[in-house]
């Protein structure tokens, strides 16, 4: 079901769950957009709120981005070889980040590199199919 969220109260609080852990929660108040022939008071939900959305976006995963002094920057892999790509980001999410400049589209990115990986190493695809 979609859902528009009305208001996201001021304050969070402490529940302390039937684990024994600590969660801080905030309660978040939304007006459901279309039927709800069968919900009821009490109902339990999990839902997932989008932020932000756009079309057109690059985006790259969030673990190829690395800080290069005090800017953004992937290994972008130019004829088989690592270039630091200095880039500039827009939204960031939990998995991918939008890449605003520096990077062209379906330029291939380093993820995870290790730190074997410098500016200028000569690389390879792996076939992980």
């Amino acid at each position: 079901m979609r859902a528009r969220v009305r208001i996201v109260e001021p304050s969070g609080f402490t529940k302390v769950s039937a684990l024994g852990i600590e969660e801080q929660r905030v309660n978040v108040i939304c007006d459901f957009e279309g039927d709800t022939r069968g919900l009821a008071d009490g109902y339990h939900v999990e839902v997932q709120v989008i932020t932000w959305e756009g079309a057109n976006l690059l985006l790259v995963p969030s673990s190829a981005v690395f800080r290069s002094g005090s800017d953004w920057a992937v290994f972008a892999v130019r004829n088989g070889v690592a270039n630091v790509a200095p880039v500039r980001i827009g939204h960031r999410g939990d998995e991918e980040w939008e890449v605003i400049e520096g990077l062209g589209l379906n330029e291939k990115v380093i993820v995870h590199p290790g730190t074997e990986v410098k500016d200028g190493v000569r690389v390879r695809a792996l076939d992980l199919r």
